[in-house]
């Protein structure tokens, strides 16, 4: 893991930021403190309704039913499921235990799935028995000591057998500085990165992220995916903590959301800024629903000063963030900030952050909420200096008033509605396809989802480029994730080059964004 400075520590300790409570005394607290706080899974396959008290007999008869089985403090457990009630019980089990628990995001595929297995030799490992083009893949499972298949559709070891008949109480002790969470996110390596949090930098993560939410936002819609950082602790920890009701949906359907604001009276507060556009944009959508829509945080993605500026001409009040699954919550602006703050800036530092900039550019941070690491030492070893400063790969810049604004990104990826995606891992996929000599994937303007990947082909002689609809067969058959998939193709008889041959993605972004407008 990476070194944290002893005066940091001790400061964040002295603030109060990072305390001795582990995530399962906080989660056992809050659930004590609100057992009659109504859960709900808004889903067309597997719709939940219950009270936290519910969701937690079932976390706990889990637990008890893991223990019963030799799982205990330290032993990894993951879970691919989408957002139903069986997450929350998995990953609030987890935490009772003392176990690092592994979200796994659900749309992810075969070759990823693989790889987080393969990486975290987890000793439990809770997926579904199809959901979608959501898979259960028994082969994979094969050495982890205790498997649970949630729902039908899959041959496996079922979730209801691995609950025991009665919930263990209380919460087992733990270093609070120890593992509590590893997120695999996508970035600029082939394969996903595991980051670790403590369950310090993730507690203090839970309330540092509630405190910059709008009271009416407080009852909202989670439609983020929890096997994604912002989802999970959107929908199992900051409810829990503060005392707000669950509601989840499985699938992002607009049309079901807008009917959902007005029926139960969710709103919805941002995110990506597909979130909010999809919705505007939809046919059902009405000036009555501005009334479940008052506040949106966006962050997770390019914020296009265009959608800001719609949103604000609605009488939505837009306030933006910056964060990664790395360092989740490191600038934002107030809600009750100057509206050219809050449309055009990242915001400003949060309690304990502190961020400065290289002298290219790059944004360097730390603070309370900052990950141990990465589950490789060679990541964390370039990731990470000394003094506890993590070299973000973002370039931005600073006003007079420290509000930051995010101009540019040194790291090779694609962040498509939120989600991260690698442009390596897609490339080596493209360069599999018969007569591609070279393969660039690069961000492309999307004014739904922020950015979007564009693969740039180059190809061999007397090779045709293949269409969109080749390409994208060609993908799933090698088992990339969907969201992965380039959604535009280019064709180039030569890449822009550096002096030493490297492709100047750079200008390939400049020249699809051009041609975009």
């Amino acid at each position: 893991m990476r070194t944290i400075p002893p005066e940091l520590a001790e400061r964040y300790e002295r603030e109060g930021w990072w305390t001795k409570e582990t995530i399962g005394d906080l989660l056992a607290k809050g659930l004590a403190a609100h057992p009659e706080r109504t859960f709900r899974v808004h889903s067309a396959v597997r719709p939940w309704e219950g009270t936290f008290a519910d969701v937690e007999r079932t976390a706990r008869r889990l637990a008890a039913g893991l223990r019963e089985r030799g799982v205990g403090p330290g032993d990894v457990i993951a879970f691919q499921l989408p957002n139903w009630m069986e997450a929350a019980a998995v990953f609030w089990a987890a935490s009772f235990i003392g176990a690092p628990v592994v979200p796994i995001v659900h749309f992810y595929g075969r070759k990823e799935v693989g790889y987080i297995l393969g990486s975290i030799k987890p000793k439990v490992f809770v997926g579904a028995g199809g959901f979608g083009r959501l898979e259960f893949h028994a082969d994979l499972c094969a050495d982890v000591p205790v498997v649970g298949v949630v729902g039908d559709g899959a041959e496996g070891p079922a979730f209801d057998d691995l609950l025991a008949d009665e919930p263990m109480p209380g919460v087992l002790p733990v270093d609070p500085g120890s593992a509590a969470l590893i997120a695999f996110t996508s970035g600029t390596t082939r394969d996903p990165k595991g980051v670790v949090h403590s369950h310090q930098t993730l507690g203090h993560e839970t309330h540092q992220l509630a405190s910059t939410y709008p009271e009416t936002m407080r009852r909202s819609l989670t439609a983020a995916p929890v096997g994604h950082f912002i989802g999970m602790i959107n929908a199992f920890l900051i409810p829990v903590v503060h005392g707000h009701t669950v509601d989840l949906t499985d699938v992002w359907d607009p049309a079901q959301v807008l009917g959902l604001m007005k029926s139960d009276g969710l709103s919805i507060g941002g995110g990506a800024t597909y979130y909010m556009t999809s919705l505007l944009d939809h046919p059902d959508f009405t000036s009555a629903h501005l009334e479940h829509m008052r506040y949106a945080g966006l962050g997770g993605s390019s914020v296009p000063s265009a959608v800001t500026e719609r949103l604000d001409g609605l009488g939505i009040t837009v306030f933006r963030a910056y964060g990664s699954t790395e360092h989740p919550s490191i600038t934002c602006s107030h809600h009750t900030s100057a509206a050219a703050k809050r449309l055009y800036t990242d915001g400003a530092v949060l309690p304990g952050v502190e961020i400065r900039l290289a002298e290219d550019g790059e944004i360097l941070s730390r603070g309370p909420d900052l990950c141990l690491g990465y589950t490789d030492p060679e990541i964390t070893a370039s990731a990470f200096d000394a003094d506890g400063w993590y070299r973000t790969g973002d370039v931005g810049v600073l006003d007079g008033d420290g509000y930051l604004t995010i101009t540019d990104r040194k790291a090779d990826f694609i962040i498509r509605g939120g989600e991260n995606i690698s442009a390596l891992e897609v490339e080596d996929v493209l360069l599999t396809i018969a007569g591609v000599a070279e393969a660039a994937v690069v961000a492309a303007p999307d004014e739904r989802l922020g950015e979007h990947a564009a693969a740039v082909l180059r190809m061999l002689p007397g090779n045709l480029l293949p269409s969109l609809g080749e390409m994208r067969h060609h993908l799933q058959e090698a088992g990339l994730a969907r969201q992965k998939w380039p959604e535009e193709v280019h064709e180039v008889a030569d890449f822009p080059r550096t002096a030493s041959g490297k492709i100047q993605k750079f200008v390939l972004r400049r020249d699809i964004a051009a041609r975009s407008h």
